[in-house]
C-alpha cells in the first residue's frame, strides 16, 4: 500500500525513468509513503491499472511523454472511470506546453508544468493535508540544482544490471535551436560537482558498466567536462561505456588530451549537426563553425576510439532535398559510425511552429507530431525520405554492413557517386521489393543487398559475396547463407564473443561494437 504512486510509461522496458528517480528523491518526508512503478507502452492500459490499484493509491504521479501520451490518456481516463477518488497529477515535456488544448489534462486533477522536482513534493503535501493547492495548472520555477536532492540511489540492482542508467551533470542549453525544447530551457545550470562524482563514484561501486549523460551540452564548460571524464577514465575497467551528447564545433585541447587516453569503444558523442546549410541553420536559430566541426570529426574519428553518432534532420524550413542531400554526403565523408536521419518533429512549446505559414510546414496531428510536407519537399519525396531513414538505420547504423555499404557509391571504373543519391536509390528499389521498413530479417536483407549490388550495380558476384560474408559472419557462428553458398567456399567462423557470469557480453554494446573494426 502506498499513498503516492510515482508512474510512466516508457518506450521501452530497458529505459529506466529518469524523472521519476528525481521525484521520489525529492519528496522528502513523504518518500516512505510512496511507491515507483514503472510500465512500457506496450503493455495494456488495463493490465497497468489493476497494478497501479493494487497499491490502493490517494495520488498517482504520471510522467508524460511525446511516445506514451496515446497510452497515458487512455490509462488516465481508466483511473477516473473505476477510481474517480485518486488524485492524478502529471509531469513531462508533453505538458508542459499548450496544455489546455489536451484531452489528457481535462481527464487529470493537476498539471505540473516544467521541471517538477520540488513542485511535486509540494503539491503532494498540500492534496494529502486536505488543503487546496488553488490552481489545477501549476507552472514550476526552475529549481537551483544544489536544492534538488539526486535520484541515484533509486536505481535498484535489476536496474543496474538490465538497463540503461540516465544521469545528468547538467540542465539546459545556451542555444535557441527552434525545434527543440531544450532552447526553452535557459541558462545551463550544473549539478554540484562533488555530491554528482560521489553520486556516480557510488553506482560504479554498485556495478554500473554503462552510463548515459542526458546533459545537452555537456561540452559547454571543459574545466566540467574534463572533471568528469578523469573521475570516469581513473575508474575505468574494460565493458564500461558512456555516451555524451556534445557540442560539436567545441573541443579544445584540455578535452582531447583526456578523451586520447579511454579505449576504443568506452566513449560515445552523439553530435547534432543537423543541416550543413548555413541559412538553414540561421532561420532556426543553430549556430554552428562548420569548418571547426569538421576538424573535430576528423581528429575523434582518426586519433581516438570514440564511436561517433552524429545527428541530421529532415524537412527544416529553407532545407531542399539537393541541400540535404550535399549535407548527408559531407558528413558520410567525414565517417561517423552512425548517421542518425531524424525527422522533424513540431514538439509541443517550440518556436518552428512560427515557420508554418511561410514555409507552409504541415506535421502530423498525431505523436510524434512528424512533419508531412512542406513548401521545398512534398509529401510523396518527404515519405522516401522516412524510409531512407529507417533503412539507413538498418543498414549504415546497425553496423552489419560495414564493408558493403561503401560499394554502393564506390563502383570500380566510374567517378564516386554521391551517397545520399545512391542510397536514396537503393532505398526505392527496396521499398518496392519488400512493401515495408521494419521486421526484414538480417538474412533476407543481405539477399536484397546481393541481387542490388550485382543486378542493378553491375559489381561482380564473387566480389560482393566475398565483402557480404566477411560482414555477415563477422560475429560468428553463422551458416553460409544460399544465396552466398556458389561463392564462399571455405568460410573461416569466427569466435563468439565471451560471456560474463551473469551471461552478458563482455565489452561496449553490440551495435556500437561492429563498428570498432572501422
Amino acid at each position: 500500500m502506498a499513498d503516492i504512486v510515482l508512474t510512466t510509461l516508457n518506450a521501452k522496458y530497458a529505459h529506466a525513468a529518469f524523472g521519476l528517480r528525481y521525484l521520489m528523491a525529492n519528496l522528502g518526508s513523504l518518500r516512505d509513503r510512496a511507491v515507483l512503478v514503472e510500465f512500457d507502452i506496450n503493455q495494456r492500459s488495463i493490465d497497468v491499472l489493476e497494478r497501479l490499484l493494487a497499491h490502493n493509491p490517494r495520488i498517482i504521479g504520471l510522467g508524460v511523454y511525446i511516445w506514451n501520451v496515446r497510452a497515458a490518456t487512455e490509462l488516465v481516463g481508466l483511473i477516473k472511470r473505476v477510481r474517480p477518488d485518486v488524485t492524478v497529477i502529471l509531469g513531462g515535456p508533453e505538458v508542459s506546453y499548450e496544455t489546455n488544448s489536451q484531452r489528457i489534462c481535462e481527464l487529470a486533477d493537476y498539471v505540473i508544468c516544467g521541471e517538477a522536482d520540488l513542485a511535486f513534493a509540494e503539491l503532494c503535501s498540500a492534496i494529502l493535508e486536505g488543503r487546496s493547492p488553488g490552481q489545477e495548472i501549476i507552472h514550476a520555477g526552475l529549481p537551483e540544482f544544489s536544492q534538488v536532492a539526486l535520484p541515484y540511489e533509486f536505481y535498484t540492482p535489476d536496474d543496474i544490471a538490465h538497463r540503461i542508467l540516465y544521469v545528468e551533470a547538467s540542465r539546459g542549453c545556451p542555444f535557441s535551436c527552434e525545434f527543440c525544447l531544450s532552447s526553452l530551457d535557459i541558462p545551463v545550470r550544473q549539478a554540484p560537482l562533488e555530491a554528482f562524482l560521489a553520486s556516480m563514484d557510488q553506482l560504479i561501486r554498485r556495478g554500473a558498466r554503462q552510463l548515459k549523460f542526458v546533459d545537452r551540452t555537456f561540452n559547454l564548460d571543459a574545466r566540467v567536462s574534463s572533471a568528469i571524464l578523469e573521475f570516469l577514465l581513473q575508474r575505468y575497467e574494460p565493458g564500461m561505456f558512456f555516451h555524451f551528447e556534445m557540442v560539436p564545433d567545441r573541443l579544445p585541447e584540455s578535452l582531447r588530451a583526456v578523451i586520447r587516453r579511454f579505449p576504443p569503444g568506452a566513449l560515445q558523442f552523439e553530435v547534432g549537426i543537423q543541416s550543413f546549410n548555413p541559412e538553414v541553420g540561421g532561420l532556426i536559430h543553430r549556430r554552428q563553425d562548420y569548418p571547426k566541426l569538421e576538424e573535430n570529426l576528423r581528429f575523434l574519428r582518426e586519433q581516438t576510439g570514440i564511436h561517433i553518432h552524429a545527428d541530421l534532420i529532415v524537412g527544416l524550413p529553407g532545407e531542399t532535398l539537393p541541400s540535404f542531400a550535399s549535407g548527408f554526403d559531407r558528413l558520410v565523408a567525414l565517417r561517423p559510425h552512425e548517421i542518425q536521419v531524424g525527422i522533424l518533429k513540431k514538439l509541443r512549446g517550440t518556436p518552428i511552429s512560427r515557420h508554418d505559414e511561410p514555409w507552409q510546414m504541415i506535421y502530423s496531428p498525431e505523436p510524434p507530431y512528424e512533419i508531412l510536407q512542406n513548401k521545398l519537399i512534398d509529401f510523396a519525396t518527404m515519405q522516401r525520405l522516412r524510409r531512407f531513414a529507417r533503412y539507413w538505420d538498418l543498414v549504415g547504423n546497425s553496423g552489419n554492413f560495414r564493408l558493403t555499404l561503401p560499394l554502393l557509391w564506390q563502383i570500380p571504373n566510374l567517378p564516386p557517386a554521391s551517397p545520399f543519391d545512391s542510397f536514396l536509390k537503393w532505398s526505392n528499389w527496396l521499398y518496392q521489393q519488400t512493401g515495408r521498413t521494419d521486421s526484414i530479417a538480417l538474412p533476407r536483407l543481405a539477399e536484397w543487398w546481393f541481387t542490388y549490388l550485382t543486378d542493378h550495380c553491375g559489381l561482380a558476384p564473387a566480389e560482393v559475396a566475398a565483402s557480404l560474408w566477411k560482414d555477415y559472419s563477422a560475429p560468428g557462428g553463422k551458416d553460409v547463407p544460399g544465396f552466398l553458398t556458389p561463392y564462399v567456399t571455405r568460410p573461416t567462423p569466427q569466435p563468439r564473443p565471451s560471456r560474463a557470469p551473469d551471461g552478458r557480453a563482455r565489452g561496449i554494446p553490440k551495435r556500437q561494437g561492429r563498428h570498432l573494426a572501422g
